[in-house]
């Protein structure tokens, strides 16, 4: 990849302009990734990684952080990474990264990606006794959002919340947000992305409120396919079968790191602003652009009282007071 991003006069590119392959010089900058050892969360990394940014690689299995790290070093010899264990299924395991992290001075972006996919087949739960989907995917980026506030603040960095297309595919259960009943795969995967997507809105509007130097940004990687990625060692090995039937769908999917393109938009460009939506420009596929979240997730009714339910499951209120005086180091 290239680097760059601003014109000859060093005004930055308007969204037209925006090229994902040549990402602003991000020398100094430091971004926390959460499910980074694979998939979208990898990509991303490397992305900024090879902009220049320090990267902090998050991860639940220390191996597959290792073996992520060692890959995005044969890409990019002179990426600046550090490895740090972290599963979003786990409050404490939360709550001791962000710990970890808090020791910086400041940090410039934390993108909240980490999350399950495929749901199991039968409701599981955490052994904090949260279902699993809806805890690994938004409560425990709640938790993180929370806990890293004032070192984002100090730094006026962004909260990256991974939305989807499927928030806009599937009803919304106001009052059963883990599903206690009514349990599908499908529906515990929309419901938590309906979830992270009106709690990505309601942070903008609550760090908007409290004055805090810190944009909530919500983004989304349209239909992006193992099959139709690159071969990684260690992080994407898809079998021929897969690539056969991904290559089938070619004409609506594009690969992981296309996908990554609108996650890493929505950390780096300038011009983003907090409660900015970022897809891609033909919604399954194609460059990152300004696009419009699903009706459910914006309305405030429902966005309050999921907000509320989350502080109260966790215990986490956000201190949005004292990251608003947080000055900038």
């Amino acid at each position: 990849m290239l680097r760059g991003g601003t014109d000859e006069s060093g005004d930055v590119m308007a969204e037209f302009a925006w090229d994902p392959e040549r990402l602003p010089d991000l020398s100094g900058r430091a971004y926390l990734v959460t499910g980074a050892t694979a998939g979208l969360g990898f990509f991303a990394c490397e992305q900024l990684a090879d902009a220049g940014a320090h990267v902090i690689m998050t991860g639940r299995n220390p191996n597959r952080l290792v073996a992520a790290r060692e890959a995005v070093t044969r890409t990019v010899p002179d990426a600046d990474i550090e490895t740090l264990l972290l599963d979003t299924s786990n409050p404490g395991s939360v709550r001791a990264a962000a710990a970890t992290v808090r020791v910086r001075k400041s940090l410039h972006g934390v993108l909240l990606n980490a999350g399950i996919v495929h749901p199991p087949r039968q409701r599981e739960m955490t052994r904090d006794g949260h279902e699993l989907v809806f805890a690994t995917n938004a409560l425990g980026h709640y938790v993180l959002g929370g806990e890293l506030l004032t070192t984002l603040a100090a730094g006026r960095g962004r909260l990256v919340w991974l939305g989807s297309m499927a928030t806009s595919l599937s009803p919304y259960e106001t009052d059963d947000p883990e599903l206690r009943e009514n349990y599908t795969p499908w529906r515990a995967y929309a419901q938590s992305k309906i979830a992270t997507t009106a709690l990505g809105l309601e942070a903008d509007r609550r760090l908007r409120s409290a004055g805090v130097r810190v944009r909530s940004v919500i983004v989304h990687p349209g239909y992006s396919t193992s099959g139709r990625t690159r071969r990684v060692r260690g992080v994407n090995e898809p079998s021929r079968t897969t690539r056969i039937a991904d290559a089938l769908q070619s004409p609506i999917t594009q690969s992981k790191e296309r996908g990554a393109w609108s996650l890493v938009r929505g950390l780096v460009d300038p011009e983003i602003q907090g409660g900015d939506v970022i897809g891609p420009r033909f919604t399954l596929r194609g460059q990152p652009r300004h696009t419009k979240a699903a009706r459910v997730t914006r309305d405030r009714a429902t966005a309050t009282r999921l907000w509320d339910y989350c502080e109260s499951a966790t215990g986490v209120r956000w201190p949005l007071e004292r990251a608003a005086r947080k000055k900038r180091r």
